[in-house]
């Protein structure tokens, strides 16, 4: 078995010239070029990609080449996977695999005679190999060419860089290098994924939520900050293509999460990170989250505040000019937010924090006395005794005191998601529940007064704009009420719940 380790990077097409010019490639040893055709299989019911296995055949030198490849690390563009390679004999032999698991359930498969091609890709390959210090070594490999499944195709356009010799973190200092002059971005699916993605037919990006990162009591910290950042990367990533289309606001709320989860997990490593680290990150995570965040108010604005009176009032004029100057701003928003996604900045921001999760020099910290369980329950404490401060200080006629408990709330909630498998399930959820509740009913309280400030600004001083602003008010305010009447109760039972 052998492993591959590659970091996958897209490149506009205009610059593909220019890539090849770039003096770290001058100075590299070019290959000659070569035309590479593939086929890929699965089973009709499409079993080896339940399973995150990829079975390929690729021409080469007039035979056809055998690989499997499994599911292994992925994230940020980087990925770690097993592989096994052999001739083609004209049919497919799985007796080379070592991986015992893997082997048994492909022969409890019976795949003899289901295997059918799905789709294929046909590519010219330009490799170039980059030697480094301390006898490090890498392929930089730009792929051209299509995906083809039936008379569907996709645009293969992207350079992998294949580790040879030395450590991930290579990949990302030569991909670092690159994307100073290049705009270059992290590619996150695979040549197989985007072949499924294309088998499957047209389709709007699949929202994403990561699942809760796999740490416990035996992690490392090294490996528990490695771990979160890499599921988080991933998440963020997952939700980019639907966040740049604009047309389903849940991709730009669940970018921000990630985003903002981020965020919490520099703060709570952050004695821990490399100096230049999380310093240099967190800015430009917060510059990003400001232009999520706008998008989002208008969102909110629109969705949520404005729809249902104009629902509530479908003949008036007023509102639904309102609703059109918000939708307009809304558009703006959202045309910034493919901006920043389509902006270098932001694939370099994305090679950095893939650089973070290899970074050498976090290895210190495997040999630090805090082992994760005594590090995550000094952490959750300081995030707890600084929430209920916030809960004890809260006046519910002081929106600002309101806010800051929100913001307290989410920090702890999200400390909580990071380290779960380390505390008691049931205390667990019951706390995240009762955190989740309080933390809906303030956001709820948080838009509606936040909605003030964009309805004015729609409105201007247009007479009959301001008075549909002051329906929308008026709309909304039983419900206003609502939420502050039981909000000292709700906040009331936080903190007797944590007592003791």
């Amino acid at each position: 078995m052998a492993e591959e380790v590659e970091l996958k990077l897209a490149l506009p097409q205009e610059l593909r010239r220019a890539l090849s010019r770039h003096p770290l490639l001058v100075a590299a040893q070019e290959m000659p070029a070569r035309r590479l055709v593939n086929v890929y299989f699965d089973t009709p019911q499409q079993e080896l990609r339940a399973r995150g296995v990829a079975l390929r055949l690729r021409r080469q030198a007039g035979h056809w080449l055998q690989t499997v490849k499994c599911a292994g690390l992925a994230a940020g563009g980087l990925s770690a996977r097993p592989e096994w390679e052999q001739p083609y004999g004209g049919r497919f032999d799985f007796d080379a695999i070592d991986d015992r698991r893997l082997a048994r359930w492909l022969a409890r498969r019976h795949l003899e005679g289901r295997l059918q091609p799905v789709f294929s890709t046909v590519f010219r390959r330009r490799t170039w190999r980059i030697e480094r210090e301390h006898g490090a070594a890498l392929l930089a490999m730009f792929d051209e060419g299509l995906v083809r499944c039936g008379e569907r195709t996709s645009p293969i356009r992207e350079l992998e860089l294949e580790l040879v010799e030395g450590e991930p973190a290579e990949l990302f200092a030569v991909a670092s290098e690159l994307a100073a002059t290049l705009p270059l971005k992290p590619e996150p699916l695979s040549k197989a994924q985007r072949g499924y993605l294309l088998a499957s037919g047209p389709r709007a990006p699949q929202r994403a939520r990561t699942t809760a990162p796999l740490v416990d009591a035996h992690t490392g910290l090294a490996e528990a900050l490695r771990r979160i950042l890499r599921c988080l990367l991933a998440e963020l990533q997952a939700n980019e293509a639907g966040a740049a289309e604009g047309t389903d606001p849940e991709y730009v709320h669940r970018m921000r999460v990630a985003l903002r989860r981020l965020r919490g997990l520099f703060r709570i490593f952050a004695p821990l990170l490399p100096a230049a680290g999380a310093a240099g990150l967190l800015p430009r995570l917060r510059e990003l989250a400001r232009t999520l965040g706008t998008a989002r108010d208008w969102d909110i604005l629109s969705e949520e505040i404005l729809a249902p009176v104009l629902a509530g009032f479908p003949a008036d004029r007023r509102l639904a000019d309102l609703g059109r100057v918000a939708a307009e701003r809304r558009s703006l928003a959202h045309a910034a937010v493919a901006h920043a996604l389509a902006d270098p900045g932001y694939g370099r921001l994305l090679i950095d924090l893939g650089a973070l999760a290899c970074d050498r020099s976090l290895d210190a910290l495997a040999s630090s006395p805090d082992a994760l369980p005594e590090f995550a329950g000094r952490s959750l404490e300081r995030l707890r005794r600084r929430t209920l401060a916030r809960a004890k200080r809260a006046d519910v006629a002081d929106a600002a005191s309101l806010h800051r408990l929100r913001i307290a709330i989410k920090r702890w909630r999200y400390a909580i998601e990071f380290f779960a498998p380390l505390q008691p399930g049931h205390a667990v959820q019951a706390r995240l529940r009762r955190l989740t509740r309080l933390q809906r009913d303030l956001g709820a309280l948080h838009d509606l007064v936040n909605a003030a400030t964009p309805l004015e600004l729609c409105a201007g001083e247009d007479p009959a704009l301001r008075e549909a602003v002051a329906l929308a008010g008026g709309w909304h305010g039983p419900h206003h009420r609502r939420i502050l009447q039981r909000l000292p109760k709700a906040i009331d039972k936080l903190v007797s719940s944590e007592r003791g």
